[in-house]
């Protein structure tokens, strides 16, 4: 096989495509000191208080020692806090400061502008295309992953 064959391959094309995402959304959000990862624990935290953090990796398809580092360096900043889960003392619960809430609030417009650069070479029908073609992808797929996907219901922002 020619390298330029090995650079039309799906696998490679995602993954310089997820470099390209998260060079996009780290640009967008180096004010913040914010990562892609760190803004969908922040998000799923905010959505889902109190979640175990078995539950939090699930649901962002990450495995327990990434979740855990991820969290842990939230904590560190201040932008969450653990505690043993009230519904089971064997698991952590995770849930946002009033600090983490904030940096959500501040990370608003620099993710959607993250979002729309990302898809800024699409019009509105290959956007939409482009989108339906990944979810068929993952969805048809899922069963091929290292890490399990559990999805969660959107919730609404408690005070």
């Amino acid at each position: 096989m020619a390298t330029h064959d090995l650079y039309q391959r799906p696998g490679f094309l995602l993954r310089r495509a997820h470099q390209i995402s998260a060079s996009i959304f780290e640009r967008a959000c180096a004010d913040l000191g914010l990562t892609p990862a760190q803004y969908g624990v922040l998000r799923v935290m905010q959505d889902h208080p109190g979640i175990d953090q078995s539950s939090l990796a699930r649901a962002l398809a990450f495995d327990k020692v990434t979740v855990l580092r991820v969290i842990k360096g939230l904590e560190d900043r201040g932008f969450c806090q653990r505690a043993v889960s009230p519904d089971n003392r064997r698991q952590m619960a995770v849930r946002l400061t009033p600090e983490g809430k904030e940096l959500l609030r501040l990370a608003s417009q620099p993710v959607q502008q993250a979002y729309e650069t990302l898809l800024s070479p699409f019009d509105a029908a290959q956007r939409e295309q482009f989108m339906g073609l990944l979810l068929m992808l993952n969805t048809q797929l899922d069963t091929e992953a290292r890490a399990s996907f559990v999805p969660m219901a959107s919730g609404s922002d408690p005070a």
